[in-house]
């Protein structure tokens, strides 16, 4: 698996993520191009410290069993229930949303293991490094196969 943190790994993604356009389709979901960049900004908010969520009683439960299967080499599942705070009712701006979604990705490879400021994900507890990649690139590679990049 690619890394976020790896320059390389991740000019891939963006060169991905740079292949989007406003007509864009998916291939599964309801999430439109636009909605979908705007989701995946949610999560590296998270690990940035920027968004913060309150951990629940299903986190408490079930947070480390679901950590677990998502560490898992194979792909998310495209039915995986989404965070409500992570659903995009509105129809985001294309070229501004793209724009800040390369530039969050971007600092991934810039800053390294620093662009992570929250070691304790409010579902999953913990995390490590090698964690907070895998989920973020599992993440990002999800929904930028869901529309076809």
């Amino acid at each position: 698996m690619e890394s976020v943190f790896d320059p390389e790994g991740n000019k891939n993604l963006i060169a991905r993520i740079e292949k989007l356009t406003p007509i864009t389709l998916s291939q599964w979901g309801k999430m439109t191009v636009s909605q979908m960049m705007e989701h995946c900004q949610q999560p590296i908010k998270v690990a940035r410290g920027t968004l913060l969520l309150k951990p629940t009683l299903m986190s408490f439960l079930f947070g480390k069993m679901i950590k677990k299967k998502l560490m898992d080499p194979k792909p998310f599942a495209r039915d995986l229930p989404t965070v409500k705070q992570f659903k995009i009712e509105n129809e985001p701006d294309f070229e501004n949303t793209k724009k800040e979604l390369i530039e969050l990705v971007s600092i991934f490879a810039t800053e390294g293991h620093d662009a992570i400021k929250n070691t304790k994900h409010p579902f999953f507890g913990n995390m490590t490094m090698k964690e907070w990649d895998v989920l973020q690139w599992k993440h990002l590679d999800h929904h930028l196969k869901q529309f076809g990049v």
